[in-house]
């Protein structure tokens, strides 16, 4: 169990860390994804909106679940936010704290899942961590590799 959570603070280093430069670097010339805002150039965060809606596909959530996984989303969101914009801190604190909101912000929704959809919830953590281990970009809970999961 410690090494999912383990697994999952270790991607928010790496979505925290990786993400936003993939996304600086791209030329804007493409439409937002579904994992990024429209805000714009320099708003290189996750949709809420959209995030909530793939997870209650992949995970079956009730409509119910699916509007407390859009508020834990969107909280996150605003939490990052504000980080990004203080300029008082320096970029490792920010980091340590934008990991810390990421791992919150999965074990609310874990909490809301029933054990069915915990699972579920494991294995695409499982899986999100596995790709950034052998560099694959792919879209979050996807695997990237051809190799069996565990």
């Amino acid at each position: 169990m410690i090494k999912h959570y383990l697994l999952a603070l270790a991607l928010a280093g790496l979505v925290c860390g990786v993400m936003p430069s993939a996304f600086a670097q791209d030329s804007g010339s493409n439409p937002p994804s579904a994992m990024q805002s429209e805000h714009g150039p320099g708003h290189n965060h996750f949709d809420p909106q959209k995030r909530a809606e793939m997870l209650g596909k992949k995970l079956n959530l009730s409509s119910d679940q699916q509007s407390k996984v859009l508020d834990i989303l969107k909280s996150e969101q605003s939490q990052m936010e504000s980080l990004r914009s203080d300029s008082s801190l320096s970029q490792g604190d920010r980091h340590s704290k934008m990991q810390e909101i990421h791992k919150s912000s999965n074990e609310q929704i874990r909490g809301l899942l029933d054990p069915d959809q915990q699972k579920k919830w494991d294995e695409m953590q499982s899986r999100q961590m596995e790709g950034h281990h052998h560099g694959g970009q792919g879209p979050a809970g996807t695997p990237n590799s051809s190799s069996p999961q565990p």
